[in-house]
């Protein structure tokens, strides 16, 4: 089991990151809201993933055997595997002010990692900022096809 694809976060995500992910999973999943055999299974997925991850031993661990699985060497998130810094960018639009892409615009966002952007769109912490993300994710898809 990946841990961080049944989280549908980057193995290099913050502590915060994997928590607000695994609240919203689990409230959309929770046998309080869906009865549904696939739900309970989904919940239980949840469960075991966030109890591997939450814990920076068992995430440790966890990690090292993704990167002796996978052949390759990743960085963790705490020697190097910081988001560049923001571009200089003129770029019109708003400025993240939180988070590991603190002073980006939503638009280099979107060319760095759409992915996150994505996220931010579903996120509580990007109410304010939906309008603006789909507009942007908008532009990308035309522009792309």
């Amino acid at each position: 089991m990946d841990a961080y694809r049944v989280l549908q976060v980057a193995p290099d995500c913050e502590d915060e990151v994997l928590h607000s992910a695994y609240r919203a999973l689990a409230l959309k999943y929770h046998p309080d809201r869906d009865a549904t055999q696939f739900a309970a299974r989904r919940m239980s997925e949840l469960n075991q993933a966030y109890a591997l991850v939450r814990d920076p031993t068992k995430r440790a661990r966890h990690d090292a055997a993704r990167r002796r699985a996978s052949g390759t060497t990743i960085q963790p998130a705490s020697s190097g595997g910081a988001p560049p810094p923001p571009p200089r960018s003129t770029a019109a639009g708003s400025r993240l002010t939180f988070g590991r892409y603190a002073g980006w615009t939503l638009r280099d966002l979107a060319r760095q990692d759409p992915d996150y952007v994505r996220w931010l769109s579903r996120h509580t912490s990007g109410i304010r900022y939906r309008t603006e993300i789909y507009a942007i994710l908008g532009k990308m898809a035309t522009g792309a096809a």
